[in-house]
């Protein structure tokens, strides 16, 4: 190629070495194609521990990343021709040269284009799926929601719709946040094996095009493992798993959202101060089994229907995900709580949002202490973000 192509080339080689810094976590190879009269002689570039290594001419040669385009452009000045097809998850750019110019064009594959011609969803009910079979086949694979057929299994349908549904509530907070942020950190609070965080995870970077790291907290180490084979199937990088208490966590980095899904009874009030206490920038919590507030409240004027016990049963769950929102907003932040799935699939169906806005609200504060002496109540909550309080 002559020397204005192989200049051009440089230039676009130079981005790519940026990209590969940045976006390490997700990078997945290099393809070389040149053309030698009706010959072609091909190179793939692979990353190792931040290292690139080049597979060209019967060698495999180490390189720092830096000297990728002066490598590949030196190469490309043998040859008329040249095709390189970059790719990272959810990402493909390809760049031709020849002694005419060098042009270069990104394809991201997007999720409703690659749903087309996928009927599965569909079928199993009217709407327009986040989390579309045909481009999250392999997700959806690796947790075992879709069959090796390409369809949802039958006992998984529900399932997915869940999964589904969350996205569809979380989904403005995430843009949000990656516009906010750039690249945001997630923090699965008892993340038992992930399944979550790894549809998370795809639709962040591969539908969203933001990039994101996550880190899996849970007290047993064999769900930590069955996590980390998932991620390492999927070639995840971009994901950690520690087993911890969620108690002892301390984040060594800014986390801007936190997640727990069905945390027994109290678990969930460890995972929002762990949010809270790590100024989490938004958390998102699908809380289980209240039990502390029933044991313990107790309000005479409404003795003569608290006396039924499935009625107080019902009343301490509502004062329960109460008391956390009101915590959450003492702490300066904007809450809401909604539906997560019908009631009559399960009672447990409750999600709770919320988005540092702002300080320590006194005013909320001091509600919240009458309203505690008035039930006679000690939430664990409250104990648990009491420095911050």
């Amino acid at each position: 190629m002559n020397k204005q192509s192989i200049s051009k080339l440089s230039l676009f080689l130079t981005g790519l070495e940026q990209r590969i810094t940045e976006n390490a976590d997700f990078f997945k190879k290099i393809t070389i194609r040149f053309k030698s009269g009706t010959k072609f002689y091909e190179a793939v570039v692979t990353l190792k521990e931040n290292r690139l290594f080049l597979q060209y001419n019967g060698r495999n040669d180490r390189m720092e990343i830096s000297w990728l385009g002066a490598r590949i452009a030196k190469i490309a000045e043998q040859y008329e021709a040249m095709n390189l097809i970059y790719e990272e998850r959810g990402t493909a750019i390809h760049i031709d040269a020849d002694d005419r110019g060098v042009k270069m064009k990104t394809r991201d594959q997007d999720a409703a284009d690659a749903g087309k011609g996928h009927n599965e969803t569909s079928q199993i009910a009217n709407r327009d799926y986040y989390i579309k079979v045909g481009h999250a086949d392999a997700v959806l694979k690796a947790i075992g929601i879709l069959g090796e057929n390409g369809k949802i299994k039958n006992d998984m349908i529900r399932k997915y719709n869940q999964i589904d549904h969350y996205i569809e509530l979380v989904d403005d907070m995430l843009r949000n946040l990656c516009a906010r942020y750039g690249k945001i950190n997630v923090v699965d609070c008892g993340c038992g094996k992930s399944y979550l965080s790894f549809v998370l995870n795809y639709y962040i970077k591969e539908v969203l095009k933001k990039n994101c790291h996550f880190i899996g907290l849970d007290i047993s180490k064999t769900v930590i493992n069955a996590s980390k084979k998932i991620a390492e199937q999927l070639d995840y990088k971009n994901m950690d798993f520690r087993v911890t208490d969620i108690r002892n966590y301390t984040a060594g980095e800014d986390i801007h959202l936190a997640i727990s899904l069905h945390a027994c009874d109290t678990a969930t009030d460890e995972a929002i101060a762990l949010a809270v206490n790590n100024n989490a920038k938004a958390i998102v919590m699908v809380p289980c089994c209240q039990k502390e507030i029933l044991s313990q409240y107790s309000f005479d004027i409404l003795q003569s229907i608290t006396r039924h016990g499935v009625l107080k049963a019902r009343l301490a769950d509502v004062l329960t995900d109460g008391i956390r929102l009101m915590l959450l907003e003492a702490m300066g932040y904007k809450v809401s709580i909604v539906e997560y799935v019908s009631p009559l699939e399960t009672p447990k169906n409750l999600m709770i949002r919320a988005e540092k806005t702002g300080g320590v609200n006194k005013a909320v504060i001091e509600e919240y202490k009458q309203l505690k002496k008035l039930l006679g109540i000690s939430p664990t909550l409250e104990k648990l973000i009491m420095p911050y309080l």
